[in-house]
This record gives structure tokens, C-alpha cells and sequence, in this order.
């Protein structure tokens, strides 16, 4: 009965990753279900290390994951984060490298994997697998090419009301409308702001007193939403 379950499971999972992909044919469905491995993560758990060998795709069922890059000093950067239905792990396979990167979880989350070479070989079977990783690529490359300018180039302010405003895309807002859909350490915050956490605060501080932004431990209101896409503009 167990096992019954579980093939159940493994069998939806392969139709939804079909659907993501655009449809495939009954067969490439079946080879999907065959190979996809159905984990769960803790919150602050690794799901792959920076310098290991790529050998799955994963795409991210239930909770969110981050995508971090450890830079001078062992100072984290926050390079993306990943939402329900996105694949990650797979460039640096496609490049022939080893992760540059690593993923963890940032909550409890469900992560389907399959196998690389499952992939390259629906791949050359599936035009529509193609576009949709490049269209993938594509999409990504051209936000890495915006966040490298705003984080580079933007003052403190600018640089912080970015961040919450690529949070709000990320995440979402909770049901009240108003509150971030996660929880972030100012540590974090700091990362994907690339500053300092003691410069994270004290932005973070004028914010709350400017009426822009609640904040309750690691939640975060968005009160004004227009004004925090003015100072994000810089």
C-alpha cells in the first residue's frame, strides 16, 4: 500500500513537471516517473554544497530555497531565491563545471530530483524542454545583469528597498496583504542588500520611522509600497 502511494506521488509529480515544461508525450512521462526522487529539508538544511559535482536537476515542490555564493571573508551572497515549480541545480552541469554556488533551505521544503542525464536525454527528445530552459536562462541572466548594477552602483537606501522589493517578487505577501511571505535573519537582509548588517539595521530602522516598513522580529510590513519603488530607483 506504501509503495502504491509513493509510485501515486512520483507519478503526479512527473505530469506536473510536464505541465511546467509544456507537455510531454507519454512515454517521456513515464521515463520522468521512473527516475524523480521526492525529498523533504529541514529549515537551514543543505541540499548541495559549493565545489560538488552537479548530478540532478531539482525542482522545488513546497517552501523556498536560496541560492548563495560565499565571497571575501566568508561574507554570504544571496544570489537568487527559488519559488514552487522553478528547477535549479542544473547550469552548472550544462557548463561542464562544479557548483559555484550552494542551495539551502530556507524553511521546511519539498525538492523533487532526477538525475542529470534523464534530463539531457528528455531534452533531446523535447523541443519544448529546450525553450523552456532557455527562456529560463534567459530570464535569469538579464535580472543577474540589473541586480549587478543596483547592487554596485545604488546608495544604502536604494540598495535595502530593492532587496524588499525582490522579496516581495520572490515571496509574495502573506494573507494579510501587507506582510512579507518569509522570514529572514537582518543578516540575510544584509546579503541580498550587499551591505553590512549594522548598515542593514540602521537603514532598516529609517524606514520604520519614515512609515515605509513594519518590522517584528524577522517580518517585515510593507506599508508604502509606491515610495519604497521611488527610493529603489535611486
Amino acid at each position: 500500500m506504501v509503495e502504491k502511494k509513493k509510485d501515486a506521488n512520483k507519478a503526479k509529480v512527473a505530469r506536473e513537471i510536464s505541465k511546467i515544461w509544456g507537455g510531454l508525450e507519454s512515454d517521456q512521462i513515464a521515463t520522468l516517473k521512473e527516475h524523480v526522487e521526492i525529498t523533504k529539508y529541514k529549515k537551514g538544511e543543505m541540499i548541495y554544497q559549493c565545489d560538488e559535482t552537479p548530478t540532478d536537476a531539482m525542482c522545488l515542490l513546497t517552501g523556498k530555497v536560496k541560492i548563495f555564493k560565499d565571497g571575501i571573508n566568508g561574507k554570504s551572497q544571496i544570489i537568487r531565491v527559488i519559488k514552487p515549480n522553478e528547477f535549479f541545480g542544473f547550469r552548472a552541469y550544462f557548463a561542464n563545471e562544479i557548483y559555484k554556488t550552494a542551495a539551502q533551505a530556507l524553511d521546511t521544503c519539498t525538492v523533487v530530483h532526477f538525475p542529470l542525464p534523464v534530463l539531457m536525454k528528455l531534452l533531446q527528445k523535447s523541443y519544448k524542454i529546450g525553450y523552456y530552459f532557455i527562456k529560463y536562462l534567459s530570464v535569469e541572466i538579464g535580472k543577474s545583469d540589473d541586480r549587478t548594477v543596483n547592487l554596485t552602483q545604488k546608495h544604502i537606501r536604494a540598495r535595502l528597498a530593492e532587496a524588499l522589493l525582490f522579496l516581495h517578487d520572490s515571496y509574495g505577501l502573506a494573507k494579510d496583504g501587507v506582510t512579507l511571505d518569509c522570514s529572514l535573519s537582518r543578516e540575510d537582509l544584509a546579503n541580498i542588500s550587499n551591505m553590512t548588517t549594522s548598515n542593514c539595521i540602521r537603514t532598516l530602522s529609517a524606514f520604520v520611522s519614515e512609515g515605509l516598513i513594519e518590522t517584528n522580529v524577522r517580518k517585515i510590513k510593507i506599508l508604502n509600497e509606491e515610495e519604497i519603488k521611488k527610493i529603489a530607483k535611486g
